[in-house]
């Protein structure tokens, strides 16, 4: 099993900038991929980064590319999210996954989620 907490979400102004965190425990967290997800109210949830076991991969969706960067630092058992540039609708739940899986496409099946956090942008 795995645990995943996430932080860092909140209200920010168009323009701005957050960065979210995702705390894991359990299992070794530095062989698994973790992704970030978001889902806006009545809208299906969607993958918007990933990034694999390793740090040597990383996947973006093409809304939040050149804007929002994944990282992970296996010492601290965390993985990032950076968003920049924010706009009004990046404004949904963010949610962080993991994967035993090495590959981090917009298809891959994740194992584990954590409850999300709320991340609103105001114009």
């Amino acid at each position: 099993q795995v645990q995943l907490v996430e932080s860092g979400g909140g209200l920010v102004q168009a323009g701005g900038s957050l960065r979210l965190s995702c705390a894991a425990s359990g299992r070794t967290f530095s062989r698994f991929s973790m992704g970030w997800f978001r889902q806006a109210p009545g809208k299906e949830r969607e993958i918007v980064a990933a990034i694999s076991w390793g740090a040597g991969n990383t996947y973006n969706a093409d809304s939040v590319k050149g804007r929002f960067t994944i990282s992970r630092d296996d010492a601290k058992n965390t993985v990032y999210l950076q968003m920049n540039s924010l706009k009004p609708e990046d404004t949904a739940v963010y949610t962080c996954a993991a994967t035993s899986k090495f590959y981090i496409g917009p298809t891959t099946v994740y194992d584990y989620w954590g409850q999300g956090t709320q991340v609103t942008v105001s114009s």
